[in-house]
């Protein structure tokens, strides 16, 4: 932190280098810095306390996908965790560093804002504690200091009878999404929906909620009907950038299947059948 403060916007501190070193590879990101970060072991934990998970920004893909903490108190995050890239990337690649380099095709900035987790930024001024939703500002833009890093984040606990679904849609295995949806669900004793928090991913600057379709779903059982007019009203609301190469057109429909498959899945998780 003090040579954060030192040395300012020259500076960029480096964990698993899986994105940085590829932006500086194509010139699109020269520090005249680099403060290695990966003597902090400290920063490489999971804490599971009061119904809150904490990770540590220092800790690899590869654990937030495996460690029985996670996979029992937050099976969303582990499942998306194990979506990134290839084996090697999962290795190197860390919580923290995927965060705040802030790719809107990124799987765990969407499951930070899905869930409603806090980034906690530490400096030589203090701590500082940020909404996931209020952290990502565009793309590769977030809420931090030039003297501030990433300590840790901490996820609300998912309670064992929520249901939850991943899914995304890349090019090839292991490349960033086109789109991706993420979602976790409860349901009263009537199988009725008491919450949703519908979170979308790679269609917009930054991740986000759909708080219109968690609202519509209120109230509702899953059943086939209510899956489509959701994940229909999922494909309005978006609006994607109309390129050659990803019209509009296609990423809602991508979105609509996204949504499909991803309700149907949490609904089946929670054993219902739809």
């Amino acid at each position: 932190m003090a040579l954060m403060a030192r040395f300012g916007t020259e500076a960029k501190p480096i964990s698993g280098g899986q994105s940085l070193t590829p932006m500086m590879n194509m010139r699109i990101a020269r520090p005249a810095h680099l403060v290695d970060l990966n003597d902090l072991l400290e920063l490489d934990f999971i804490r599971v306390a009061d119904g809150v998970v904490e990770i540590g920004a220092m800790t690899r893909h590869a654990r937030v996908a495996s460690a029985p903490e996670v996979v029992r108190e937050l099976p969303l995050l582990a499942e998306a965790a194990n979506t990134i890239g290839h084996y090697a990337i999962r290795q190197r690649g860390t919580l923290g560093g995927s965060l705040v380099h802030a790719d809107p095709a990124a799987q765990l900035p969407l499951i930070a804002v899905t869930l409603g987790a806090e980034i906690v930024l530490k400096s030589v001024r203090g701590l500082r504690i940020v909404a996931a939703q209020d952290f990502f500002l565009s793309i590769m833009t977030v809420d931090i200091a030039e003297d501030e890093i990433l300590t840790s984040v901490r996820f609300p606990a998912m309670g064992r009878s929520t249901g939850w679904a991943f899914d995304l849609v890349s090019r090839r295995r292991g490349d960033f999404a086109m789109a991706s949806v993420a979602l976790a669900l409860d349901m009263d004793d009537a199988g009725r929906v008491s919450s949703l928090r519908f979170g979308i991913g790679g269609v917009s600057p930054v991740p986000a909620r759909l708080e219109v379709v968690e609202q519509a779903a209120f109230g509702h059982q899953l059943q086939a009907g209510m899956i489509a007019a959701l994940a229909a009203q999922a494909s309005a609301e978006i609006d994607p950038e109309d390129t050659p190469q990803l019209p509009a057109t296609y990423l809602r429909e991508l979105v609509d299947l996204l949504s499909r498959r991803s309700l149907k899945k949490a609904t089946e998780t929670l054993g219902e059948t739809v």
